[in-house]
């Protein structure tokens, strides 16, 4: 893969003709996925893919085209040539844009992340052992991913990311079943037995009587994965320098100072240790660490390119939406193992599902708990609880209402597979809460 990305990001160099700017960005995979329903293998197949878009700027205006590569050198050469013929015919047409804004210094970058993904014989045999005699219903997709970008600067970007995700659910009866996930770049067997073994303890508790909960206020613990959706709803605009220019950022109470997060609470967009590209599409390269919140503060937000030129300040390499790739929640002091302890009398959320903002300019949420939600009592799980709606504000979550957050943590990748695997990820402790608002 590398050696093909640099091979026609030299040829295409070569093709620019004069007052012209193309640059090219290169997305491939070669990916294992594995499907299960019934403990058994429903789906097991390989992907090797990669997808060239081409950038054309010319006189203050821009096009673009991609296509998928054939993977033969005298082919890609070929069709990428044809479309550069397609970009040439259009650019006049295109209207000027004031906010075009792209790398005009080059700078080269280079990083090889090579893991220790699993062969699909392995993961397959793995499962089906942990599985046995039980209902195991999930999916897994793992293998290297390449991403690529080049202009007719000489500028050359390129990183190999190898990186796993195993979704999967113990299912029980009815609406009740276990979710769990393993993800990250070097698969460890006790590892994914440990958290194999955790999830089938939770399921042997489904079978216990459900405690029906009335509306009101419980002391809660929110697990990596509840944890996952509560910070993935401040990502709907919250960091993006667009979003908070405009006033529709649902964290714009930080940013006039009527509320704030706890002091324990550091939200970061950290690339340095993250999965995602050290580069974006336009050729900036990303600083290591940019803090979104500091310290229960708003701190500076993500600028792409367009929104740079806009509001003429410096682009930090976000994306075109503004959103975090590599997002990282500062790790707590409360020890995982004492969590059931610490909460003492409450509810354990193993996961939400179907999030929404009830009062976005408040920062409030709604949603579900599911998937093994418990009620603990004198420290122990006693019982699964009834699927119960919350309606709380992220001010409370990660402010007022906040006790404590886990020392570990947990590395989530995101699962999404449509079109193709991506690389980016959540790093997210768990967080222990005085008072978590239940509506119905």
């Amino acid at each position: 893969m590398k050696e093909h990305f640099f091979d026609l990001a030299g040829y295409v160099q070569s093709l620019a003709g004069a007052g012209e700017v193309i640059a090219s960005h290169f997305a491939a995979e070669e990916s294992d996925f594995i499907r299960f329903n019934r403990s058994a293998v429903r789906q097991a197949t390989s992907v090797r893919q990669a997808r060239w878009t081409l950038t054309l700027i010319r006189d203050g205006r821009r096009v673009d085209a991609a296509a998928t590569l054939s993977g033969s050198p005298a082919a890609d050469r070929d069709q990428l040539k044809a479309m550069l013929a397609l970009l040439r015919d259009a650019v006049a047409d295109a209207p000027a844009d004031p906010y075009l804004l792209y790398a005009e210094s080059p700078v080269n970058t280079a990083r090889e992340s090579v893991g220790a993904v699993p062969d699909a014989a392995v993961v397959i045999d793995a499962a089906l052992e942990a599985g046995r005699g039980l209902d195991l219903v999930g999916h897994y997709a793992g293998g290297p991913i390449h991403e690529g970008f080049a202009n007719s600067l000489g500028q050359r970007n390129w990183q190999r990311v190898d990186n796993f995700s195993f979704e999967w659910c113990l299912y029980h009866d009815r609406d009740k079943a276990v979710k769990t996930s393993y993800s990250g770049s070097r698969w460890e067997a006790d590892d994914f037995a440990r958290r194999m073994g955790f999830a089938r303890d939770q399921l042997a508790l489904l079978g216990r009587p459900a405690r029906a909960l009335s509306p009101g206020g419980y002391r809660a613990y929110l697990s990596p994965a509840a944890m996952e959706d509560v910070v993935g709803m401040l990502c709907w605009g919250g960091f993006g320098l667009k979003s908070q220019r405009t006033k529709q950022s649902p964290l714009m109470r930080l940013a006039d100072g009527r509320d704030r997060f706890d002091p324990r609470v550091t939200i970061a967009e950290n690339t340095a240790e993250g999965l995602a590209a050290g580069f974006q599409r336009e050729g900036f390269v990303r600083p290591g660490r940019v803090e979104l919140i500091r310290a229960g503060a708003l701190g500076d937000a993500l600028a792409s390119p367009r929104s740079a030129k806009e509001y003429g300040v410096a682009t930090n390499g976000a994306n075109a939406e503004e959103v975090p790739e590599s997002l990282d929640l500062a790790a707590g002091e409360l020890p995982g193992a004492q969590v059931l302890q610490a909460l003492d009398r409450g509810i354990y959320v193993g996961n939400l599902w179907y999030l929404n903002f009830s009062d976005r300019a408040a920062c409030r949420l709604t949603g579900m708990t599911r998937f093994a939600s418990f009620w603990v009592e004198g420290g122990e799980i006693r019982q699964p609880i009834d699927v119960m709606r919350f309606d709380d504000s992220a001010f409370r979550i990660l402010g007022s209402q906040l006790e404590a957050l886990t020392r570990e943590r947990e590395l989530i990748l995101q699962g999404g597979t449509y079109g193709a695997r991506n690389t980016a990820s959540m790093r997210l402790p768990g967080a222990l809460l005085r008072d978590f608002a239940l509506v119905l």
